[in-house]
């Protein structure tokens, strides 16, 4: 009984809390300045403050009492995803019914907004936010709000009318508003004993819609047949290139095609427009081989469990350097991908989500290859727009990849900057073929702050050995952790924990590569990397190397006929975004709902999330509503399979309360006292290292002026003994 009423006690609490949340004015989900387009299809700059169930428009950030426009209901409205020709990010609140979405009272008791040249629209809203990731910030909390009024609204509509005296003037003005919108009468905040048990057991008796006998519901079927995922094939077996450094001898019958190659270049000159010979190629597209490094991407899903920042950076670490132990067999260079070249493939988790990779080349001259990497249910995304540049200094020639990739932890709001090392091929005229990895890697997260730093040794000419790296881990300019090894081997760490192994491509890691999949080449287009190099593909397999020849000529021709036509080329998959950075149109930054999404399923290069209270896409005409025909006049947008996002009512169960979550202010003092702990203790360390090296000092002095002493009394006694 004692346990019983003590549920009932914390459920009435939490009830509360919820109900105060929604009524204090001061309880703000989210803030911030969006673009707002008006009746005349104008664009105007507006400051948005989203609460639990309710939207306030303001003319300026100081939101005073003059400067509400108006206030708009969510519990009426639908959310829409609004794809757009313009920069930023686009999202759409309307009525389905065509239907006021406007409260008649402001935050305060206003009964008029404030006057605008350019009104607002009475049925629905098109915002705009500055950037991507702020429009996906603003449907995340759009949702949340939504839940928010979910949960609450019956509740709300079950209040017992008590004392409206205690309540604060801006409560009583807000729940004045309601209530001529609604038709609810809400005012009071107290909720008896009685009619918070009954809320929550009514909640916790609502049956699981969503499985029956193991079974998902038949709306997740529906969605399942409406998107139907591409059919996947195992990719064949890997054939890994020996260990140790990586040299090739040029046989006799190719060594007069590298002459007369040598003899039209000049050092310093970029080889992105020399033809090369097809003996040095590797059978596969360059987008192909970038996929390499994602082998181990169930590494990624370990650093986002860690909750600690400096193992996080470890662990992101790790996972960079285990894409660079494959290596080609032989110095091979991929095919350069035409321009419009396409490649896809996933690879299977053993937790059972799935990592989905897309390429494209969206540049030719310069050569610009854009990808993305999603796993949403492991928690991550990769983007990265790579400009490929190779280099001619006589001996040797490099291949430098321009760009960096951007690794976004979806669940912490975490995004690690990447640059990528550049290949080194000497040996070329003199001497034997070798190809090293060199330069310097930053990897580096900004709302952390820490950074890792990896050098990439070139083998020096006297001594030294092949593929070796060297790197540190630092916080600020605190050094935490030194890395030292090779890339293709052993890589070592010391931190503050001592000295151990960081990465080590043994047999039996080598195995636990996961298993990469793509399409069979009868379902590829023809723009497909693997259909649309096959010709050359076979003839390279066979050592038929004038057919390769002419293979990779004809498309080469091909793509300059186009060049020369004068028709812009259209990316398919990715957008440009401001500067040279490309961004694929179809990204989900959302973290992973395991409560509502199923499954990522990948269609024709467009991935997606099957969820279980989320409609399938449909054309424009299906979900505009009813205000369609007012949109169809635009110009300035495209309207392009939009996405509506349902309001979703979470239920709460029946399980016993959680223990409530620590203190983000705890968390953040923890953190500092662990920071400041590694910081006493790298300072002890170069302290340690200090005093020593004092003492070597001191020794070798004295045994310095030691020595010289005794000379010098060696010299006076053997000067009196001759005497």
């Amino acid at each position: 009984m004692k346990q019983k009423k003590e549920y009932r006690d914390e459920k009435k609490r939490v009830n509360e809390e919820l109900l105060s949340a929604l009524r204090d004015p001061t309880v703000v989900v989210m803030a911030d300045t969006l673009k707002i387009r008006g009746a005349l299809k104008k664009w105007n700059r507006y400051y948005c403050v989203l609460k639990p169930g309710l939207l306030i428009v303001y003319k300026h950030k100081k939101a005073d009492r003059g400067d509400w426009i108006g206030t708009v209901l969510l519990n009426h409205c639908e959310l829409i995803e609004r794809p757009s020709k313009k920069d930023g990010f686009c999202f759409k609140l309307y009525h389905p019914m065509d239907m006021s979405i406007w409260g008649n009272r402001g935050p305060l008791g206003q009964s008029f907004g404030s006057f605008t040249l350019n009104p607002l629209n009475t049925s629905f809203l098109i915002c705009r936010a500055p950037s991507d990731q702020a429009g996906r910030c603003w449907m995340d909390a759009l949702e949340l709000s939504f839940k928010c009024t979910g949960l609450l609204k019956k509740t709300m509509n079950e209040l017992d009318v008590k004392d409206e005296s205690s309540v604060m003037d801006s409560q009583r003005d807000e729940s004045r508003m309601s209530r001529d919108s609604d038709g609810d009468d809400i005012r009071g905040t107290i909720v008896s004993e009685t009619d918070a048990e009954k809320h929550f057991q009514e909640i916790d008796d609502v049956p699981d819609e969503d499985h029956e006998d193991g079974k998902m519901s038949e709306t997740s079927d529906t969605i399942r047949e409406a998107f139907t995922e591409s059919a996947w094939i195992q990719s064949p077996k890997e054939v890994f290139g020996p260990d140790g450094s990586l040299t090739e001898e040029v046989g006799e019958e190719n060594k007069s095609l590298i002459w007369t190659l040598l003899k039209q270049i000049r050092p310093g000159m970029d080889l992105s427009k020399v033809v090369l010979p097809t003996f040095i190629l590797e059978p596969r597209s360059f987008l192909e081989k970038l996929a390499d490094y994602y082998y181990h991407a169930d590494l990624i899903a370990e650093a986002v469990a860690e909750p600690d920042p400096f193992e996080r950076i470890v662990k992101i670490t790790k996972f960079f350097l285990s894409g660079f132990y494959k290596k080609p067999k032989g110095l091979k260079k991929p095919y350069n991908p035409i321009l419009g070249e396409t490649f896809r493939c996933k690879w299977e988790h053993p937790d059972g989500s799935t990592t989905f990779y897309i390429a494209e080349q969206v540049s030719h001259h310069p050569p610009v290859s854009s990808l993305f990497i999603t796993n949403r249910k492991a928690g991550f995304n990769i983007s990265g727009t790579i400009l490929a540049k190779s280099k001619y200094y006589g001996n040797s020639l490099s291949a430098i990849l321009v760009g960096k990739l951007r690794l976004t932890l979806l669940n912490l709001g975490e995004t690690y900057i990447v640059n990528l090392p550049y290949a080194n091929c000497k040996g070329i005229m003199i001497g034997t073929m070798t190809m090293e990895l060199g330069g310097e890697v930053n990897i580096e997260c900004e709302k952390t702050g820490y950074k890792t730093t990896l050098d990439f040794k070139l083998k020096p000419m006297l001594g030294g050995a092949y593929n070796q790296i060297e790197g540190s881990i630092k916080y600020g300019s605190d050094r935490l952790a030194s890395i030292e090894g090779a890339w293709d081997g052993v890589i070592r760490i010391k931190g503050p924990d001592g000295k151990k192994e960081l990465w080590n491509p043994t047999p039996d890691v080598i195995k636990t590569r996961l298993p990469r999949y793509e399409i069979n080449m009868d379902d590829q287009s023809e723009w497909e990397s693997a259909k649309l190099w096959r010709h050359v593909t076979e003839a390279i397999s066979n050592e038929d190397q004038y057919k390769a020849t002419e293979e990779k000529t004809a498309l080469e021709n091909d793509q300059r006929a186009r060049a020369k036509s004068g028709i812009p080329h259209e990316t398919k998959f990715f957008k440009k975004l401001n500067g040279d950075e490309y961004s694929y149109i179809h990204a989900d930054y959302r973290p992973w709902d395991k409560n509502n999404d199923i499954q990522q399923v990948e269609n024709n290069y467009v991935v997606k999330t099957i969820s279980r209270h989320s409609k399938s896409k449909a054309g424009p005409s299906d979900q505009l509503g009813s205000d369609n025909t007012s949109e169809a006049s635009e110009s300035d947008e495209e309207i392009v399979a939009p996405k509506i996002k349902k309001k979703v009512v979470v239920p709460t169960t029946s399980k016993p309360i959680q223990p409530p979550v620590p203190d983000e202010r705890i968390k953040e003092m923890e953190h500092k006292f662990d920071l400041a702990i590694r910081r006493m203790e790298a300072a002890n360390e170069r302290q340690s290292a200090r005093t020593i090296n004092a003492i070597q000092s001191t020794l070798l002095f004295v045994f310095v002026v030691t020595s010289v002493v005794q000379s010098i009394f060696m010299f006076f006694m053997f000067r009196k003994s001759s005497a």
